[in-house]
């Protein structure tokens, strides 16, 4: 049940950013707010109060790093449409909402909710989404913290676009669709976006409380006269009171911009605080709403459908310990961005960009409760990958002569795609310190690759297949701050046990088994993998054409890597010792190192490729649907590239080593 204090009779007029790491939250639930009439942000320019240019950044370009687009909506719209949503009998988690409900009180360990007529109704758990003036913050001990004046008070209000469209002396300012504008004076600030399809202009006029003190007020709907709104701005440009001036007297509100310290704890027993009832947010970054739409997708995450009543209390502590850090950080880029000039330095605002928007939080929470349900059980085996047990290989005799390579051949098939940088990066080994992609953008590149070797002298003259998931644009951060560039490979599938034993206790390699058939043409190459009749994979390309072999580069993985980063996990023998370690670093196979040098043969190219991933489930992949469920999530955004290569000379990877 959702308990709302309004009627829903009539809602705040106001526009609100949906930046890329809270629309793509939105758009998972299958609500896009381009349907109704959320426009792109499409350029940032900012003047003095002159009205005289200083810089204009079209975001067009940048955007594109993003996986989801970053709008401009209309508040209603989103708050119809949420509510359309939640109530929705066909879904399975359609609610009841009760409207005109005030509550006076809170029960944590009862999980009973009070309203001011004296109702009680009791739940599971109560998610506390009741503002920066919080009734339920008040029932967590410590919590007694009150939000204090930020020494801003804003004005807000919509105009008419076409309004400022006819009017010569401020067509200047919507001319550009997708548009925000900034004023700067020297302690005061006018922001204006449009939204509604670009047919409204929504403004954030942001000055000293004391000059609007006696209009101004706690909650968001506090009339002003335009008059005042002038009379606060009448130092800038007329051209900017001229847009000003067009707001309707009767719309004009003006709230004081509250702020609060960071609050302890955000949970106790079955309750949790969600949104500006634990880190209300200054307006400066616009992520006040983002954050909540976060805040709401790591705790839908952590309570999944058939969680028992009794563990409720431990998983409202995970919600809170994957938002804390994330929610302190953006509320302190938001009071920085909102500093006058000659303030204290206002900080790097590209890196509060990045850090805001290379975000997803289903993804970010879904690992943390990943790994939260690993260390239930401590005392657990861990196997590559990142655990599984190795053996030996390749690299000499029984006798320990040296294997000489460079007369085995190799095909190597490869599909380069552009992916989700937030579900590579959860492939990362578990806590991954080091671990990061060279890109801040959510946008990523990997490429599946499958490899079959023949004329292999350690296997009698015969050979085998392998086929990876290669991720590119990784870097790895050692102790002393320097930084390794490659490929990291977090799973490998071969087709025999001999190079997988091998591979990963020598090499600490991430192998595991699986079937790989081959069906190679003239113009085609099909790859399909399975175990035991079981097909997981499917891998075509088509419309091979063969190019000149000196014009293209390609190593294991089907691009010109400087080498594959590994992680090497080996598990401690002993049923006292299960779940620690023996052996675990960072491996890195440099292919200039290498024993024996690749040559290239013949290069094919693929007019098309594609592949599928198909999970099955436990009964079907008994030993490793948790890793095809896992390969199947990554969504494919394009095919970059497909290519198969054929050449003599294989590596017999001894180049391997720690990197520290």
């Amino acid at each position: 049940m959702i308990i709302e204090q309004s009627t829903f009779s009539r809602e705040a007029g106001a526009a609100i950013h949906l930046a890329p790491n809270a629309n793509g939250i939105l758009r998972r639930l299958g609500i896009f707010a381009e349907t109704f009439g959320a426009n792109t942000m499409n350029r940032f320019t900012e003047y003095t109060l002159d009205a005289e240019q200083i810089r204009s950044i079209d975001l067009r370009g940048p955007n594109k790093q993003w996986q989801h687009p970053w709008l401009l909506a209309h508040r209603i719209e989103l708050h119809n449409k949420l509510k359309l949503a939640a109530e929705d009998v066909n879904e399975k988690g359609s609610v009841q909402l009760r409207t005109a409900s005030r509550v006076k009180a809170v029960d944590p360990k009862s999980a009973t909710v009070t309203l001011d007529d004296g109702t009680e109704i009791k739940g599971d758990f109560i998610v506390a989404a009741d503002g920066v003036h919080s009734v339920a913050r008040g029932h967590i001990e410590g919590c007694d913290t009150k939000p204090f004046s930020s020494k801003k008070s804003a004005f807000r209000f919509l105009v008419d676009r076409q309004l400022a469209a006819e009017d010569p002396a401020t067509f200047q300012y919507v001319q550009t669709l997708g548009d925000l504008h900034v004023w700067h004076g020297s302690d005061r600030r006018i922001v204006m976006y449009p939204t509604s399809n670009n047919t409204l202009l929504n403004f954030v006029c942001i000055h000293p409380e004391i000059e609007t003190a006696q209009d101004s007020g706690e909650g968001w709907d506090q009339s002003t006269s335009l008059d005042k709104l002038l009379q606060v701005y009448e130092s800038f440009d007329s051209s900017v009171l001229t847009l000003l001036s067009k707001a309707d007297p009767r719309s004009v509100k003006v709230w004081t911009l509250l702020d609060m310290k960071v609050i302890p704890t955000w949970t106790t027993e079955n309750l949790a605080l969600l949104g500006d009832a634990a880190h209300p947010f200054l307006p400066h970054q616009g992520q006040g709403a983002g954050m909540a739409i976060e805040d709401a997708a790591a705790l839908s995450t952590v309570l999944p459908f058939g969680t028992k009543k009794a563990e409720v209390p431990e998983r409202l502590r995970l919600y809170q310990n994957i938002r804390l850090e994330r929610a302190k950080r953006v509320q302190q880029y938001s009071r920085l961005a909102g500093k006058d000039p000659g303030e204290q330095d206002q900080g790097d605002m590209y890196g509060y960009t990045d850090y805001n928007f290379g975000h997803d939080e289903f993804d970010n929470a879904g690992q943390k409760f990943r790994e939260w349900q690993w260390k239930r059980n401590p005392n657990v085996y861990w196997r590559m990958p990142v655990a599984f047990g190795p053996m030996p290989g390749p690299r000499q005799t029984h006798l320990g002569a040296a294997r000489d390579g460079n007369n085995s051949t190799f095909t190597t098939a490869s599909i380069k795609f552009k992916t989700s940088r937030t579900k590579l990066q959860n492939l990362f080994p578990p806590g991954r310190q080091g671990w990061r992609f060279k890109s801040t953008g959510t946008v990523a590149y990997a490429s599946i690759s499958q490899t079959t070797l023949n004329k292999m002298d350690w296997l009698g003259g015969s050979g085998y297949k392998h086929l990876g998931l290669y991720v590119h644009g990784v870097e790895y951060v050692k102790k002393d701050g320097s930084i390794v560039n490659g490929t990291y490979l977090p799973i490998l599938f071969e087709n025999l046990a001999d190079p997988i034993i091998s591979g990963r206790e020598e090499l600490g390699m991430p192998k595991m088994y699986t079937s790989i058939d081959v069906y190679q043409r003239s113009k085609s190459y099909r790859i399909r993998t399975g175990w035991e009749g079981a097909l997981w994979g499917d891998f075509l390309l088509e419309d091979l054409v063969e190019v000149d072999a000196s014009s293209e580069k390609g190593t294991i993985s089907g691009e010109a890597d400087a080498g594959i980063l590994i992680h090497r996990y080996m598990p401690k023998v002993g049923a006292h010792n299960k779940g620690v370690a023996a052996d675990e670093h960072v491996v890195w196979d440099a292919f200039d190192q290498a024993t024996t040098t690749p040559r290239t043969q013949k290069i094919y190219k693929a007019g098309k490729a594609r592949f599928t991933i198909d999970a099955l489930d436990w009964e079907q992949l008994p030993t490793m649907h948790h890793v095809t469920s896992r390969l199947a999530e990554l969504p494919v955004y394009e095919i970059v590239s497909a290519k198969v290569v054929d050449g003599v000379g294989v590596p017999d990877v001894s180049s391997a080593t720690p990197i520290e």
